[in-house]
């Protein structure tokens, strides 16, 4: 049985670890709750901007009880607040919504892959090599489980915009509180440590193989 997460990454992987871990989760929740905000407000909805929600500060975006489970077990979650009923596009624009953020991630996934790949081939050093490898994957992370098709995460509310159907079925009490179970269960479970060696392993092998590529 693990023991507690800053302990467990220290002792395993160093400081640089710890603190590259500490900083892209922080910086990649705030981007992806801004990202939804923006997109919203392009979409005629002034909800972020007039609840203060435009900001960088990742603890206005992540809240209290958010920022204690990170302290406790290494994860956290952000919340963007939006009206649906104010978008111009209507589903079309939920749908733009809800994937900003994801592609948000898999943007910062991108800059991390390739700015890893340029200080690895040009100034190679460990501690600045796991800072962009942990970005890159824990970006990949973050993309991955919020698009899957669960309550509440973004990918239902993609899939929403597509089936009414599935829209009303997701508004459902229990449909939600079913899905925070099951959100705990993968990334507490054994699916979600497959997932986190997975996502490092690609954002490793990405790295590595754009560094090659470098003259």
């Amino acid at each position: 049985m693990g023991g507690w997460w800053v302990h467990d990454v220290y002792n395993r992987a160093g400081a640089a670890a710890l603190v590259s871990w500490i900083f892209w989760v922080l910086l990649s929740i705030t981007l992806h709750e801004l990202a939804h905000g923006w997109t919203a407000v392009w979409q005629g909805d002034d909800t972020p901007r007039r609840l203060g929600r435009l900001t960088a500060n990742p603890v206005v975006h992540m809240g209290p009880m958010s920022l204690l489970v990170f302290a406790v077990i290494g994860i956290a979650w952000g919340l963007m607040p939006i009206d649906p009923g104010r978008f111009r596009s209507g589903r079309w624009g939920r749908v733009m919504v809800s994937a900003a953020g994801p592609a948000m991630n898999l943007g910062l996934v991108l800059v991390a892959v390739m700015l890893g790949a340029a200080w690895t081939r040009y100034a190679p050093g460990p501690a600045i090599e796991a800072f962009f490898l942990y970005g890159a994957f824990l970006n990949l992370v973050l993309a991955g489980f919020n698009l899957l098709p669960v309550p509440p995460l973004d990918g239902s509310a993609i899939l929403a915009g597509f089936s009414w159907r599935y829209d009303h079925w997701c508004r459902q009490p229990r449909v939600a509180m079913v899905g925070l179970f099951l959100m705990m269960f993968l990334l507490l479970g054994g699916l979600g440590t497959i997932a986190f060696d997975t996502c490092r392993s690609l954002a490793d092998a990405g790295i590595a193989g754009l560094a090659a590529r470098l003259p």
